[in-house]
């Protein structure tokens, strides 16, 4: 399948998701959130100057932010951001993804070490942020936990392990702790970043290491792959029909090219599977 360009010239898209009739993202080194148009209109929302990753709302329509340098959850209420939690004793290192559930509760996962330094791999923490903005660890010992879903019925997590190249699945409680880790997926010559579920239960993730996207099976199995020419960093099914997957692309992460290039995409092909769950 070959993707279409829907808008370039961004320093970093980050954290897609279908919401309202739009995709939302974080350009994450470009310091904004916008909501683009199925046709390609942009729309800034807002600035983030610790650089915005992970996006959800809350039960009563705020959109929740990942701050990743300062490791802060905030939150956009009629315009106005502010600190919705703090999360800096609970994350090893720079925040990045998240996916908030249908009851208002935020996992928030973190690289655990220095990645852009260069620094040695560290195991992070999954942070579980409840609806009273309470902050706890609801995993630990993960291999920078990154992108993150939950599945429809609400009763399962699984989260992207990028540097260990798996899939690793939780039972969900009814008080949003975590429990019955397991493997789900391990994905070999891949690096898994951002990804989102179908109605078939597959997960489409992103592989920026491979230049591709991955439809995958629990279990591990391959059923298909999307070639990108650059790197793909995150994916999110939307539109009218949920069947067109956005792709997030760009040349580099890093944040001096970034800046300098611009060679950040949103790119989308349309699919069979129509998407479900959260985000």
């Amino acid at each position: 399948m070959q993707t279409t360009t829907l808008v370039d010239g961004l320093c970093f898209g980050e954290g897609p998701r279908w919401h309202d009739g739009r995709l939302w993202f974080s350009d994450m080194h470009g310091q904004t959130v916008y909501a683009l148009s199925q046709k390609g209109d942009l729309e800034p929302i807002v600035k983030v100057a610790n650089r915005p990753s992970g996006l959800g709302w809350l039960p009563d329509g705020r959109l929740l932010i990942v701050s990743m340098l300062d490791r802060k959850l905030l939150s956009l209420d009629n315009g106005q951001l502010s600190e919705y939690a703090d999360l800096s004793a609970h994350a090893s290192f720079t925040c990045n993804d998240m996916v908030v559930d249908a009851a208002g509760r935020s996992y928030v996962g973190n690289f655990g070490f220095d990645m852009e330094a260069g620094a040695s791999k560290s195991p992070a923490e999954l942070v579980l942020i409840q609806p009273d903005r309470s902050v706890s660890i609801a995993a630990d010992e993960l291999s920078f936990p990154n992108g993150t879903i939950i599945t429809p019925d609400g009763k399962t997590l699984i989260v992207a392990e990028t540097m260990d190249s798996r899939l690793t699945a939780f039972d969900i409680s009814d008080d949003g702790t975590l429990n019955n880790r397991r493997l789900w997926a391990k994905l070999e010559g891949a690096i898994p970043d951002g990804m989102c579920l179908d109605q078939q239960s597959a997960i489409w993730v992103a592989s920026p290491n491979s230049h591709e996207v991955l439809r995958v099976l629990e279990g591990g199995e391959v059923t298909d792959r999307i070639t990108i020419e650059n790197q793909a960093y995150a994916c999110m099914l939307g539109g009218e029909a949920r069947k067109r997957l956005y792709i997030m692309t760009c040349v580099s992460s890093s944040p001096e090219k970034c800046v300098k290039y611009k060679t950040g995409r949103v790119e989308f092909v349309d699919v069979d599977v129509p998407g479900a769950g959260l985000p």
